[in-house]
């Protein structure tokens, strides 16, 4: 509709008060179309005619989709984990007794196996959203469902294959791994062997001294001895131990896949006496896999994963994935001495570059 304004007249009433003789005609023409209170009415008419022709439909079907795409970044944004038991809660029965998978375990404060807190997912979910603030929600959708249902999936799983303390869903699962999964750190750590050996051949001359030397620790096994010593420890290095080892803690840092940042990477020198059977037990998580460098394998030597079982071999790297119930024992004479393996955490191979970076601030060491 377009409004023509109408040339003024002596009897048209809604024409404005006239200035004396100075105003010229082109100034009342203006005012006439600027002022007039029908021109403005028609004006406001038209709008509202023009926005009842538009389908109503279509415009509530609009801000239906917009208020519910609004709600849905903020419940991402805010959502904490759903109610379901947390890893404190899965454990309470083990802890009344005092007994994990058969055989008394550390209580160590310093175990992120052994140390359950009220809360776990609440505090993971937290760490997630401050990654998140920091960084990107980008990549962090597998991550967020493993916090959100942590405790329906540690609930759940076949007793195969249940990790203690975090499950990353949607990760292949297998018992054992080929090299090729990690191949460029299996095939460093096969060249190192002998330097490997030579530093374990070093501290080991220190057990003909006293029953523990100092760095080693003794773990809890139903039968036998098992020795470790730490060049990392839950993500932490021990300087006391690398400068005693310094050409293998260098190897360290030429792995591309070696978890060094977060609560699940571990590096050690293991070794089992003659006799001696740990436990089957289950590892605290999924994102990683073991590596095993054969360093003293005498006979009747044998790991079991998953009920399969594999034998260790000098100079060559067996990897797994301790999340599966496994266990590992030592049946030879007194007279072959220890089994003896250099113990690396690696990354899962299908845990993206991302997801590690999320998992490293999420689980860091004293967080």
């Amino acid at each position: 509709m377009v409004w023509v304004p109408l040339s003024p007249t002596s009897s048209d009433r809604r024409a404005p008060l006239r200035a004396p003789s100075t105003t010229t005609m082109s100034l009342e023409w203006l005012t006439d179309w600027s002022w007039s209170l029908d021109g403005l009415r028609d004006f406001i008419a038209t709008g509202i005619q023009s926005f009842r022709d538009c389908d109503a439909t279509a415009l509530v079907a609009v801000a239906c989709l917009l208020v519910l795409f609004v709600w849905y970044c903020y419940h991402v944004g805010r959502e904490q984990p759903r109610a379901y038991a947390t890893v404190n809660a899965l454990m309470q029965s083990a802890e009344a007794n005092g007994v994990q998978n058969g055989f008394v375990y550390c209580h160590s404060p310093e175990c992120v196996r052994c140390s359950h807190h009220d809360g776990l997912n609440q505090k993971l979910y937290h760490n997630l959203q401050e990654y998140a603030k920091r960084y990107s929600w980008s990549g962090m959708g597998r991550i967020h469902k493993g916090i959100r249902e942590q405790g329906r999936y540690l609930n759940s799983r076949p007793s195969i294959q249940k990790p203690e303390v975090f499950f990353l869903p949607d990760l292949p699962t297998t018992p054992y791994f080929s090299r090729d999964a990690q191949k460029h750190d299996v095939e460093l750590l096969e060249r190192n062997f002998q330097t490997i050996l030579c530093e374990f051949e070093t501290l080991y001359k220190a057990f003909s001294n006293c029953s523990l030397p100092q760095g080693w620790k003794m773990n809890s096994t139903p039968s036998g001895e098992w020795f470790t010593f730490y060049l990392v420890n839950q993500g932490m290095c021990v300087p006391r131990n690398c400068r005693r080892c310094p050409r293998t803690y260098r190897l360290l840092g030429s792995l591309r896949t070696c978890i060094g940042n977060n609560v699940f990477g571990n590096a050690c020198i293991s070794v089992l006496s003659p006799g001696t059977v740990i436990a089957e037990h289950y590892g605290p998580t999924n994102i990683r896999i073991r590596c095993h460098l054969g360093l003293k394998t005498p006979s009747n030597c044998e790991l079991v994963v998953g009920g399969e079982p594999q034998c260790w071999a000098e100079g060559r790297c067996l990897l797994f994935d301790d999340s599966f119930l496994h266990t590992a024992f030592h049946d030879g004479a007194p007279e072959e001495g220890p089994r003896v393996v250099f113990m690396v955490d690696l990354w899962h191979p299908n845990v993206a570059a991302a997801e590690r970076q999320a998992l490293d601030f999420i689980f860091a060491p004293g967080r």
